[in-house]
This record gives structure tokens, C-alpha cells and sequence, in this order.
């Protein structure tokens, strides 16, 4: 089994909200992947005295920790639970009713002999390949769906957070794991699985350089750090050219790549 990850910080002034884990347990009949991307809060109040860093480890810690320890529990399932525990280690010095409290993004994937099953909340990606080489990108669309000219409006964007018509992150509601994307594929047809937060994905879904199936083919090549690479590199391009084509400069940027043993 081949397993890599790698992290880039967006920006060297700023720590890394990404966080990512796999676990490959010492019977190599399953495992884990686990990718947040923290959502950066706006200069202002946010009624935690958290950071950002802190709310990622907690709930990757947690979410790493229950979806090993009890495959009983449905990805949902260990998604509320996970966000209650992290809500519970601050709920008596922070507002956690605050829209904006800290919160990420997820991907959840856990495998066994006989299936893989995946959770994606909010705009990280999780591409699943097939044995023939075809790959499914599963997506959670619904902050692609709102506007940029919104999406530049924090009231506006506040209004959408965690909202229906809007979009949904991990923060401190156990019942947002009912809004994610969630499915379950037989083992057979998985070869291989990727995870990417949206400063990865980047290469496809800003930049234009290939699509879902070209992406898995450069980590599968290069490795996460190759695409993370490709990426600095088409932002320092764009940024030469004016930056016409985003918004923010970099953003952090993570992946996962995991090639799974035949079963």
C-alpha cells in the first residue's frame, strides 16, 4: 500500500489551517483518510478565543480517533460526534453560536476489505479511482453555487453560512454532518483515492491545467507534493500577470493519496 501526503502553508506569516491524517492499521485490511481546511475568519470578532489551528486539530484528532476505533459508527455518525467533542473542549469560554466560531471543511473516507465509504462537507475534493483507471471526483458544490460577488460581501456571506441555500461547514452544530455529501462503493472498485483542499484542487477547478483524471495522474506520478509544486507555480504565473484569475494570492494547500492493495 502506497501512502503520502504533503501540506503547504499559504502564506509563511501565517500558520497552516489545513490538517490531514491517515491510518493504516497493522492488519492492512483498512484505514483512513481525514482532510480539513480550516476557514480563515475575517479581522474581527468571532466570539472564540481559539485559533483556527487549534479547532482543526481538535476535530481531526477526534474525527481520526473514532472513525478507527469504532467501525460501527456511520461516517454521519462519527462526524456529530467529533464536532460535539471539539464543541464541548470550548463551549464554556467561547460564543459557539457565533457565525463565524471556527470550522472547516471535511473529508472522511474509511475503507475495509469489502467497501469504502466517504463523507465531503463543503468545497474539498475526494477523487475515487476505479480499476480501469477512471476516476469520480466527489464533490460538495453548494459554495460553488453562490456567487463571487457575494462571496466578497462578508454580511452577505454570513447570511449563507451554515444555512439552507447556502453552504455547510463543520463548526460546532453536530447536525450539519446530515448535510454531507456521504456514499459508500465496494472495495473492488477502488484502486485508489485522493483527498485535496480547495488551495490543491486549485489545478483544475482556478487554473484550468487538466481535469479530475489528469490531477489523480500527476499525484499518482508525482506524489501530493508534485501537485502542490504545480500549484505554487501557476499562482506566482497569475501573480505575475496581474492575478486576474482569484481572489486570494495563496491559500493553504493539502493533499492525500492513498493506493489501496488489491482486495
Amino acid at each position: 500500500m502506497r501512502s503520502e501526503v504533503a501540506s503547504l502553508p499559504g502564506s509563511p506569516e501565517r500558520p497552516n489551517e489545513d490538517w490531514v491524517a491517515t491510518t493504516l492499521p497493522a492488519s492492512g485490511s483498512g484505514g483512513t483518510v481525514v482532510l480539513l481546511d480550516g476557514l480563515t475568519p475575517p479581522v474581527g470578532d468571532d466570539g472564540c478565543m481559539h485559533t483556527v489551528p487549534w479547532f482543526t486539530t481538535r476535530l481531526g484528532g477526534a474525527l481520526t480517533e473514532l472513525s478507527t476505533s469504532r467501525p460501527d459508527m456511520p461516517l454521519p455518525e462519527i462526524l456529530s460526534a467529533a464536532i460535539r467533542r471539539t464543541a464541548d473542549a470550548h463551549r464554556n469560554t467561547c460564543d459557539l453560536s457565533h457565525v463565524r466560531t471556527p470550522q472547516a471543511t471535511v473529508v472522511l473516507v474509511r475503507w475495509d476489505e469489502t467497501r469504502v465509504e466517504h463523507l465531503v462537507l463543503s468545497d474539498s475534493v475526494l477523487l475515487l479511482e476505479s480499476p480501469d483507471g477512471s476516476v469520480r471526483a466527489v464533490l460538495d458544490d453548494r459554495l460553488d453555487r453562490v456567487p463571487e460577488e457575494v462571496l466578497r460581501s462578508l454580511a452577505a456571506t454570513d447570511r449563507l453560512r451554515n444555512r439552507e441555500g447556502g453552504f455547510f461547514t463543520a463548526a460546532a452544530d453536530p447536525a450539519v454532518a446530515g448535510r454531507a455529501v456521504t456514499g459508500t462503493t465496494p472495495r473492488t472498485e477502488v484502486r485508489s483515492l485522493a483527498a485535496l483542499t480547495d488551495g490543491a484542487s486549485r489545478w483544475v477547478d482556478l487554473f484550468g491545467e487538466g481535469d479530475w483524471t489528469d490531477c489523480h495522474l500527476v499525484l499518482r506520478k508525482e506524489g501530493p507534493l508534485g501537485l502542490l509544486r504545480r500549484v505554487r507555480t501557476l499562482e506566482a504565473a497569475d501573480e505575475e500577470a496581474g492575478g486576474v484569475r482569484r481572489w486570494k494570492r495563496h491559500d493553504d494547500a493539502t493533499a492525500a493519496y492513498v493506493e489501496l492493495p488489491a482486495p
